[in-house]
């Protein structure tokens, strides 16, 4: 098994970018955004940030409420962007947003969007329960053809990573539930926008801390997913798996910062990197202390 020690790549000035880092998106040309979901324990709002690998400048633009997830759409300077309970589209420059779907989890409450993903026919994405105790967070696929909205899930605690690969002709994507500390695959039907029951291809119930975000590896066999641990520890872990065999690949370390959220891999000199955002949330003041790279984005080799 590999195993590499990432560098701190941003150590924001700002305590409120570090609370809730997730959701790095590569854009193209050594830039990729991210988002700060909430800017500190008791925010109701978050941001879009924007950061240049050869600067490491970033750019942070205040929004109205909590991003769950922030994905290109397409043109310059627009996202799709989960915001607590709507699929907006969002302008960077001018700062306006135009709702696509508001009425997602309508019928429950304690629920906000959280983690999402392109696919080639809209988005996936999932919500979370704030209290991390009841399942009745939703699932949804977002059809851009019609902008219809289709609920797939309606008992899910936090809805995570999520990769989308085309297989046999079909559309399959992979998913987490974080306390499951499961990954299951299900096949989406884009037409009928409904899918099959889950296939389980990983079993991480032994690991003491909880998989959160998560993409695909270069050769299409595994996936990297970070881990979120709750409890004191040096570092945090962010974990390459092989799905047919369930083999850790290899493991990159975050030093000072146990709360891993999510990876992102990215071109940099010609090599693959893999960027990795952390958080501070949930941690108390003298355990904080202890952590001093708590809520960073850190950066490390691969062997891509």
């Amino acid at each position: 098994m590999l195993t590499y020690t990432a560098d701190v790549l941003f150590d924001p000035a700002d305590e409120g970018l570090r609370h809730l880092p997730e959701g790095p998106i590569d854009l193209g040309g050594g830039r990729f955004s991210w988002i700060g979901i909430q800017h500190g324990p008791d925010a109701r709002s978050g941001s879009l940030n924007l950061f240049d690998l050869a600067t490491r400048e970033n750019r942070s633009i205040p929004l109205a409420g909590r991003p769950g997830f922030a994905l290109p759409a397409g043109e310059p300077d627009r996202f799709f962007i989960g915001l607590e309970r709507r699929l907006v589209l969002f302008d960077v420059e001018s700062g306006t947003e135009e709702t696509l779907a508001d009425d997602i989890d309508a019928d429950v409450e304690g629920t906000i969007i959280n983690d999402g993903v392109a696919c080639e026919s809209g988005l996936l994405f999932g919500a979370k329960e704030l209290t991390f105790t009841t399942k009745t967070a939703g699932l949804y696929f977002w059809r851009a053809a019609d902008r219809q909205l289709f609920r797939l899930r309606d008992d899910q605690i936090c809805s995570n990573g999520k990769v989308v690969r085309r297989q046999n002709g079909d559309v399959r994507y992979l998913d987490i539930d974080t306390p499951t500390k499961q990954v299951v695959e299900y096949v989406l039907d884009i037409e009928s926008g409904t899918q099959s029951q889950p296939r389980t291809v990983l079993e991480l119930g032994e690991l003491p801390f909880f998989p959160d975000g998560m993409i695909g590896s270069p050769d299409g066999e595994g996936v990297i997913i970070s881990f979120y641990n709750p409890a004191e520890a040096p570092c945090g872990e962010t974990r390459w798996y092989d799905v047919k065999t369930g083999a850790c690949r290899a493991v990159w370390r975050t030093p000072g910062s146990p709360r891993a959220t999510c990876p992102l891999l990215i071109e940099q000199a010609g090599k693959m990197r893999l960027v990795i955002t952390t958080a501070v949330e949930g941690m108390p003041a003298d355990q904080r202390a202890r952590a001093p790279h708590a809520g960073c984005l850190f950066i490390a080799e691969t062997p891509w």
